[in-house]
């Protein structure tokens, strides 16, 4: 139970009928700031109001998780961001075998137990994603290699299996699955995952078209479990205005390609510097399902963009194999619409510190526009 002077700052608004609150908590203990979302309001908040699922409380020192980038996210990437609060992920398919991702797996613990060893600092917590897909022929040896590692969570992508999720259940792990639509949100939820990652329009990757505000609001009709929303997350006030939207996890991805630690070419990275919103193209032409690339990278490797000119998708979209899949992303570039946010290249212990200090503002200066329009009468 934490006390009003524990309460480093607040913001309060409604979702529905239902009071919100974010909170920003200072442990007295370790020094960590940790963030909870409630229906209590400042004066007494109860951890057992917080949105985050048991495995994931106190381990982060910002609402938020470094999405899984095929070809960009590594080792030194998921290690930089445990490091700094934020839960890192990578692709298991980042590896060329299953033996390779286990040996990944191996390196990123043993440095995050270094850290907390030297430090006295509790990591946050990684994350693998898994292609729940007939096109992904290592998708039992990565889920076994998951297992033996227990890795925390996994989050899988283009199918949500049961029998993943009672793998990753048997050992106290959480799943998250992403969609970008109500139907499969639903078919996530039956299946029993441990949250719902809501991409939304703009998002890199294989993005949905939905209205963020729609979507969550969708998703949030049947599922009370955590919910992360993807989509132009690029500061810490977009981190803010996702968990007023009703998010518990904001989930960044294009920020992160624009790190020192990501794998991305400098080439990559310049491109994103100099691309914006319209610059992003939403298309099935590359890996069979729709999916946000930069519209240099596609004219460079020959794409006629006449039928994606508006950002149009046509036509019956059927995945391509994993293999091609790879050789295709190699030199076409994905980014989500954030990258018009993104203009520098830091480590990510600074844009850490950065989104963590623009969280911090926003909430505070809704605190104050809450406080301007006065008592409900």
């Amino acid at each position: 139970i934490c006390n009003a002077d524990d309460v480093h700052g607040w913001t309060g608004f409604t979702r529905g009928r239902m009071p919100v609150v974010i909170a920003e908590v200072r442990d007295q203990q370790d020094g960590m700031i940790h963030f909870f979302r409630g229906p209590n309001l400042p004066g007494r908040l109860r951890v057992t109001d917080m949105a985050l699922p048991e495995l994931l409380e106190k381990r982060l020192q910002l609402p938020v998780v470094a999405a899984p980038m095929f070809l960009v996210s590594t080792p030194g990437l998921v290690v930089a961001c445990c490091k700094n609060g934020v839960l890192g992920t990578f692709p298991a398919l980042n590896r060329r075998s299953s033996a390779e991702f286990s040996e990944w797996l191996d390196e990123i613990e043993a440095a995050l137990q270094v850290f907390e060893a030297t430090s006295g600092r509790v990591a946050a917590p990684i994350g693998v994603n898994l292609i729940v897909h007939n096109t992904n022929p290592r998708l039992q040896a990565d889920l076994s290699v998951c297992v033996e590692h227990r890795v925390p969570l996994v989050i899988t992508s283009l199918g949500a299996a049961t029998e993943v999720v009672d793998a990753v259940h048997s050992y106290g792990g959480l799943v998250f699955h992403d969609v970008t639509n109500q139907r499969h949100a639903r078919k996530a939820a039956a299946a029993g995952v441990d949250g719902i990652i809501a991409v939304a329009a703009g998002a890199g990757g294989h993005a949905g078209t939905l209205n963020p505000f729609a979507l969550v609001a969708e998703i949030r009709q049947f599922f009370n479990k955590t919910l992360l929303l993807a989509g132009c997350l690029s500061s810490g006030r977009d981190v803010a205005s996702a968990l007023q939207m009703g998010a518990d996890l904001a989930y960044m991805g294009t920020r992160f390609i624009n790190t020192t630690e990501s794998q991305a070419s400098s080439e990559y990275k310049q491109m994103i510097l100099d691309c914006g919103a319209d610059d992003i193209v939403h298309t099935p032409a590359v890996s069979g399902v729709p999916a946000s690339f930069l519209r240099p990278s596609l004219e460079h490797a020959g794409f006629d963009l006449d039928p994606t000119q508006n950002g149009s998708v046509t036509g019956k979209s059927q995945l391509k194999p994993v293999d091609e899949e790879v050789a295709a992303w190699r030199t076409i570039w994905s980014a989500g619409q954030g990258c018009t946010a993104v203009n520098d290249v830091p480590s990510v212990e600074c844009l850490v510190k950065r989104i963590r200090t623009e969280f911090t503002e926003a909430v505070a200066d809704m605190r104050t526009r809450v406080e301007m329009i006065g008592p409900a009468s």
